[in-house]
């Protein structure tokens, strides 16, 4: 589909979606950030639900301000996968064993690593500007500084909630490995510290919603988060790369015999800032629950733990700020979901995957997700589809 314009107080809001499908929550959201004084345009992705802040799901192009609630708590949280040189019939028949590995390697949930693990560890990883990166820790916010062992410790972890790692077959039968993680608790404590500070700014007291806060160019507000929000950026980058070659050194020694050899990573931001032009106009890009979709771009789209995932190649749609979907999109609460779904219904709607179907995964179940199929179909303007992808297995926190 092409997109529904809606009207907005300061801009049109863009929605790639049937407005009447989207709850009244979200919506409020998205008009209320559609009259922030600052705004030259809002796009709204297929997956758009109610969040924390601001709404999932939306492209916030602002000049000159930035509002850190509309980035989240997970600042970089994305996505990363990469086709292997493995096939369906190099798979036993029982995959515990695979998911059980994978657990060993990459600490999940609240856990991290007993002593740091950086790119040194790994055969061929690049290890440029490694000590670049965590020298600028020096730079970031007072408050966090004394995270330093911990956010070094966590760098390589999965986290919980949405996060995942995928063992995944194409339709052609290749091998995938596909994972979903951001910048862990350094990322949080960063975006809390900032939002606190933009929501006691004068600018910001007359605004509809105080979580729409935001920081003004040129000031010494803007330019301590634009410094902690690119670190804790490149922190997420990081962690993914750390992951999945946590992940490789696992696959490599559980298919010894079939000797695996990896193409080339595709990484990608869904909830971030960017700088881009559009209409001659230097802006602020912001997505949340959205990936860059510029002409040529990979990117990759997940459903929920049960339906699969799609690598997808942007279309350079402008209308859009060259943006897609994140994935399927909630269609429910966590509460909600709980209260509506069972570990029976858990166990049928994962058939034929290897992963948790415990009562603390619920809430993660595909019911209380929309139809990832659905998703993509509204945004075949924005993207086309590379790769459909289905786990074999799936690792949650």
């Amino acid at each position: 589909m092409s997109y529904v314009e809606v009207p907005g107080a300061k801009v049109p809001i863009r929605m790639w979606t049937d407005p009447a499908t989207v709850e009244d929550s979200a919506m409020r959201q998205l008009q209320n950030v559609a009259t922030l004084p600052w705004i030259k345009g809002l796009a709204v992705m297929p997956d758009v639900h109610y969040g924390k802040g601001a709404t999932v799901g939306s492209v916030i192009a602002m000049r000159g301000a930035v509002c850190p609630a509309a980035v989240g708590v997970d600042i970089g949280c994305g996505m990363s996968a990469v086709k292997t040189s493995l096939t369906a019939n190099d798979l036993p028949g029982d995959l515990s064993r695979l998911r059980s590995k994978i657990e060993q390697a990459i600490p999940v949930g609240r856990g991290m690593h007993e002593d740091p693990v950086g790119p040194g560890r790994f055969h061929g990883m690049a290890t440029a500007g490694w000590d670049d990166f965590w020298g600028r820790f020096d730079g970031i916010a007072e408050t966090v500084k004394f995270r330093h062992e911990r956010a070094s410790k966590q760098m390589g972890t999965l986290g919980g909630g949405n996060h995942f790692i995928e063992f995944c077959l194409d339709e052609s039968g290749s091998v995938w490995l596909m994972l979903h993680s951001g910048s862990r608790n350094i990322g949080k404590e960063l975006a809390d510290h900032h939002i606190g500070v933009a929501q006691g700014l004068a600018h910001n007291q007359g605004l509809v919603d105080r979580d729409l806060a935001v920081f003004i160019a040129d000031t010494p507000q803007m330019a301590a988060y634009r410094t902690d929000l690119f670190w804790a950026q490149e922190y997420a980058k990081k962690n993914r790369a750390i992951m999945m070659a946590l992940f490789k050194d696992v696959v490599r020694k559980e298919f010894k015999k079939a000797r695996p050899t990896f193409e080339q990573e595709i990484s990608c931001h869904h909830n971030y800032v960017s700088e881009e032009c559009y209409e001659g106009m230097d802006l602020l890009v912001t997505r949340k629950g959205a990936i860059r979709a510029g002409s040529g771009d990979y990117g990759i789209i997940p459903g929920s733990m049960g339906t699969g995932s799609y690598i997808v190649k942007g279309l350079g749609n402008e209308a859009s700020y060259n943006s897609a979907s994140h994935g399927a999109g909630r269609r429910m609460s966590r509460g909600a979901a709980k209260r509506r779904f069972s570990t029976k219904d858990l166990e049928e709607q994962t058939r034929g995957v290897e992963c948790r179907k415990d009562s603390g995964v619920v809430d993660e179940i595909p019911g209380a997700y929309k139809p990832i199929e659905q998703v993509i179909d509204q945004q075949r303007d924005l993207v086309q589809v590379v790769a459909k992808l289905k786990q074999v297995v799936c690792v949650k926190g």
